[in-house]
């Protein structure tokens, strides 16, 4: 999908209320990277990305703005946070194990694609399995009447088990294991001895037979029809070329590893950090599972509330690698009043549907939507501002009652007024030692 920039945050506005100049430069960055692709290939290695850091407190939509994006264009995304991250030399997390998160994430959406391209083949081979254990093979030299009937047969039985008639019946089935699994957790150059040692010794996997009911066989066939099918070599090195020039790595609490004058020396390592960043945010080639992956044109998106540092606090290499800076507004009454109606998967509509399942029907007034992000507000005002997640607390105190005795309420309409919510809420907001710990 190929959209323009202003396309972009059209999409955008149906799941995220406000934030325009943070939709506007994350719209722009995406949309380069496909002029990119449209260059001459000795113009591409020369146009690195824009990356950007975005500054304001939490729940405003930074981390929703990226993720939205990496879902609706089916880009490898992964989330990590800058503090759980340690200086080389330290007991913790390398920063390049970053850029093997991307690698896996890569490579699963890589798969997810293929499998679903190639959902037809994977249902047949699937069935086949199933079916060569329903029914006995023809003995050699059958006649042609009865290949005739056991065709007959077969697909009489193809149709039942495709209706799910056969999913109690139990079966056995030969079930390929992994001999010796992989840690995911191994540095990448162990997992790939220990793959090629298996590989060698011929121990890299074995048959086993396990009885399951229809519906169950049909689940544990699954991977291994993919495996068969699929060209695991090809989907590597597509997910390896997708995490190179289309990988979006969003780092969070970016804040928390800047030093100032009165945090440095409390804690030396978060520099450290910032200087391990450097190299893999400025092009790096980093060993992976998929193989050496250069982070020069990952696009990086760096996120902090910087409360207590501010940017300039970072290393000055560091800041230069984040070109563009947008800082997102807070959300007052009239923003979270506009998230509950406006945006395309609003917690109203997500709680209405899942009391749907109980044949409750859920309605909100706009009196008591209006009264839900004024008390969200307040309570944002009073305690801590968390943003629009105040919204999800603030609404499940609301419907507990109902959540919980939800068979009590089958078959009827629920509608929430503003006094009902006023008489749920109103104290814990307004006594702000109740609100630390129940709002």
């Amino acid at each position: 999908m190929i959209l323009t920039p202003k396309e972009i945050v059209k999409i955008l506005d149906e799941y995220i209320i406000g934030q325009s100049s943070a939709k506007k430069v994350i719209a722009i960055a995406l949309r380069n990277r496909y002029r990119r692709m449209q260059l001459p290939k000795e113009k591409q290695d020369d146009i690195i990305p824009k990356n950007i850091l975005m500054i304001g407190t939490t729940g405003v939509g930074k981390t929703e703005i990226a993720r939205r994006l990496a879902k609706m264009f089916e880009l490898p995304f992964i989330k990590v946070e800058a503090s759980k991250y340690t200086e080389v030399g330290f007991v913790g997390r390398d920063v390049e194990s970053m850029v093997r998160d991307l690698a896996v994430a890569s490579l699963n959406l890589v798969k997810k694609q293929e499998r679903e391209k190639n959902a037809d083949r994977i249902e047949k081979y699937i069935e086949d399995k199933i079916l060569e254990k329903l029914l006995p093979p023809l003995p050699k030299g059958a006649s042609d009447e009865k290949i005739s009937d056991y065709e007959k047969s077969r697909e009489k039985m193809g149709a039942k088990l495709k209706n799910g008639d056969l999913d109690d019946l139990v079966i056995s089935i030969d079930i390929t294991e992994s001999q010796l699994d992989s840690n995911a957790n191994f540095p990448p150059e162990m997992a790939n001895m220990q793959e090629s040692f298996v590989k060698i010794i011929g121990l890299a996997s074995k048959k086993v037979q396990k009885d399951f009911k229809v519906k169950d066989a049909k689940v544990a066939l699954r991977n291994e029809a993919a495996e068969k099918i699929l060209d695991m070599d090809s989907i590597k090195r597509e997910a390896l070329k997708k995490a190179e020039n289309e990988g979006i790595i969003f780092i969070d609490e970016i804040d928390k590893v800047a030093t100032n004058g009165s945090n440095s020396r409390q804690d030396p390592s978060k520099e450290g950090v910032q200087r391990d960043l450097l190299p893999i945010i400025e092009g790096s080639s980093v060993n992976t599972k998929l193989g050496i992956l250069n982070t020069d044109h990952v696009l990086f998106i760096a996120a902090g509330a910087f409360h207590v540092s501010k940017p300039s606090d970072l290393i000055p290499e560091l800041q230069g690698r984040f070109p563009l800076r947008v800082e997102l507004d807070s959300l007052d009454e009239n923003a979270l009043y506009e998230i509950l109606i406006k945006s395309k998967n609003s917690l109203l509509k997500q709680y209405a549907d899942l009391l749907s399942t109980e044949g409750v029907e859920l309605k909100f007034s706009d009196e008591s939507i209006k009264e839900i992000a004024h008390l969200s507000a307040l309570a944002n005002e009073k305690v801590e501002d968390i943003g629009a997640r105040r919204l999800h607390t603030v609404i499940e105190k609301l419907l507990e009652d109902i959540n919980y005795e939800a068979e009590n309420w089958a078959g009827k309409c629920v509608e929430i007024d503003k006094k009902m919510v006023n008489e749920k809420l109103d104290f814990a907001v307004n006594d702000e030692d109740i609100a630390k710990f129940i709002l």
